[in-house]
């Protein structure tokens, strides 16, 4: 008599990790795990024995319970329906959970990612008789003010089109057949672990327009990228994603929030249904996805939702646009992996953390990309990864590790924050290495004189640095006159240039020519203050120039145009007389 393998049974449990016998299972089999049948994934095999990492709360199940495989591995549905979507980790849709139990997840419920009865208008973009192969696009779906493009799955053979129909129909519903006998629906599954297949990756060199200056000016990210925003609590971490999810010129944003307090959370969860998307002014989740996994869910769910939210990405990204994912934050992931690690008895690496874990942080930044996708278009998913190390010490694993993988690296710090000075991204820690290959972008879009601008603005503000440990000695008045006019034309960089107000509508904001307008104007004013003091003018009238203190309002102007003009003028004017008088 034959024994069922596809059925198990339980022999030891360890918190969200479980033993399982008697069972036949592959590595990432997606299992059904006691009476309950609370969803697992097949994370070790040993001999006999079969470690599963289970993603709901395993209080109250016991040994000798039946474990069930289902022989898949963990996948999520991809197609229409996906935007405006708040799903838990695995892609089980909050919004369903709580019509049917209330604001608390029962375990062992599930649901699909997608909703399976609702009806899309389907526009065939092919006809029968056109060759196909994966990734082409087929149709169109209008999903919310985004065009949601159905594709031939990268894992169906290439054929002719047999059949394909225009009009209403579930994601279910056979919309297309080739020669070969392939099926096409609107919904697809792919497992998360696996990335999806692109022709080829391309070199970073057309920047993700953010709006913010401190980015764009001085540490630009590119379309493809990836960057690091490590910060400790309070520093601004979540107003500055959200300024990026509302602003960048990412046209879909996939926001994971990836064992973050509840309470932050709900703030997420509320706010961005509020958001009004600047673009449209339609609200900001029409082209959203969210992933809400809270920090009291289960930890194994938890590493989950950074795949779910990765792979949601690139399949957008296959349809040949622009994805940003906001991934807050991978410290959390990380304690995750160490948590599931010590219950599999694995030898700790640094501060308890798996060895495996920078090999695990690349395999995820390294999703991120450019490319040119199946169907030769364009697209690509920047992925913006913030990191919570514990009293913001950046030398634990964790932040480290992400140094090592990303080319972006934007320091939140916490005496900025304190000083009221927004973003508080610290210029002095802050890097990007895109700049390189970005600067042909700016020579051509903005001006030639944009980077020598950039690499002066910077030159200045570590000046000032290295002199504000003179000045906290013996004051200001004490050093020389070039030294006090290079700290007063920093002043005017942080607070006019680098300082911005996410809350004002106006300067929320700022393209680059304006970015390129404002630093040109400080940097008349530079070299104007060094002309006057050659020409024996006194600093102290430098710097108490009247035209100059207009300067900041610009920020709040939107046709700012003639009055920076004007105040240009004005400075130039005051500078004359100065030098006629002395």
């Amino acid at each position: 008599m034959e024994v069922n393998r596809t059925k198990g049974v339980l022999k030891r449990i360890a918190g969200p990790v479980v033993t399982a016998v008697n069972l036949d299972a592959h590595m990432y089999d997606v299992v059904k795990v006691g009476d309950e049948q609370l969803m697992g994934e097949v994370i070790k095999i040993k001999g006999e024995n079969i470690i599963i990492q289970v993603y709901e709360d395993t209080s109250g199940i016991k040994p000798g319970e039946p474990v069930e495989n289902t022989g898949l591995s963990l996948s999520v549905e991809l197609g229409p329906g996906l935007l405006t979507s708040i799903y838990d980790g695995i892609q089980r849709p909050l919004e369903v959970l709580v019509e049917k139990m209330g604001d608390f997840i029962e375990r062992g419920v599930t649901a699909p990612g997608l909703s399976h009865d609702k009806k899309w208008e389907f526009k065939p973009v092919v006809k029968a008789g056109d060759l196909v192969f994966p990734g082409t696009i087929v149709g169109e779906v209008q999903e919310t003010n985004i065009v949601h493009k159905i594709m031939i799955p990268p894992n169906v053979e290439s054929g002719k089109i047999k059949d394909i129909k225009s009009g209403s129909y579930t994601i279910e519903e056979i919309i297309c057949t080739l020669d070969n006998g392939a099926e096409i629906a609107m919904m697809h599954k792919w497992p998360v672990r696996i990335p999806r297949p692109v022709t080829e990756k391309l070199n970073p060199d057309i920047p993700l327009i953010t709006g913010q200056r401190i980015l764009d000016g001085l540490f630009p990210i590119a379309k493809g990228g990836t960057a690091a925003i490590p910060g400790p609590f309070g520093s601004g971490k979540t107003v500055t994603q959200q300024a990026l999810a509302k602003w960048s010129d990412a046209e879909i944003v996939v926001y994971i929030g990836c064992g973050e307090r509840g309470n932050e959370m709900t703030e997420v969860l509320t706010e961005f249904p509020e958001l009004e998307d600047p673009k449209t002014g339609k609200p900001l989740m029409e082209r959203t996805v969210l992933i809400a996994n809270t920090s009291n869910m289960p930890v194994a769910a938890r590493e989950a939702s950074v795949y779910t939210g990765i792979t949601i990405a690139e399949y957008f990204r296959d349809m040949g646009y622009d994805v940003s994912l906001m991934a807050d934050s991978t410290s959390r992931w990380a304690e995750a992996m160490r948590e599931i690690s010590s219950r599999l008895e694995e030898m700790p690496g640094e501060e308890g953390y798996p060895a495996y874990l920078a090999a695990r942080l690349s395999e995820f930044y390294e999703r991120a990309g450019g490319v040119n996708t199946l169907n030769k278009d364009f697209g690509s998913v920047t992925v913006i990864g913030a990191v919570s190390p514990p009293g913001g010490d950046f030398s634990e694993p964790v932040t480290q590790n992400t140094l090592r993988i990303v080319k972006c690296f934007w320091a939140l710090d916490a005496k900025l924050s304190q000083r009221r000075h927004f973003p508080a991204i610290n210029w002095l820690n802050s890097y990007s290495l895109y700049l390189d290959t970005l600067s042909r972008y700016y020579d051509e879009e903005v001006s030639p004189d944009w980077n020598p601008l950039r690499s002066w603005a910077m030159e200045v503000l570590q000046k000032e640095a290295e002199l504000q440990e003179i000045v906290q000695l013996v004051g200001s008045d004490a050093l020389p006159d070039e030294e006090q006019v290079t700290i007063e034309v920093a002043r005017m960089l942080r607070e006019i240039f680098l300082q911005q107000n996410a809350f004002d509508p106006v300067d929320t904001f700022c393209d680059m020519t304006k970015q390129f307008d404002i630093l040109k104007a400080i940097k008349f004013y530079s070299d104007q203050a060094y002309t006057a003091l050659k020409a024996g003018v006194i600093t102290s009238q430098i710097t108490g120039l009247k035209a100059k203190n207009d300067l900041p309002q610009i920020k709040y102007v939107k046709e700012y145009k003639p009055e920076i003009e004007g105040i240009v003028k004005a400075m130039e004017s005051e500078f004359t007389n100065l030098r006629e008088a002395a």
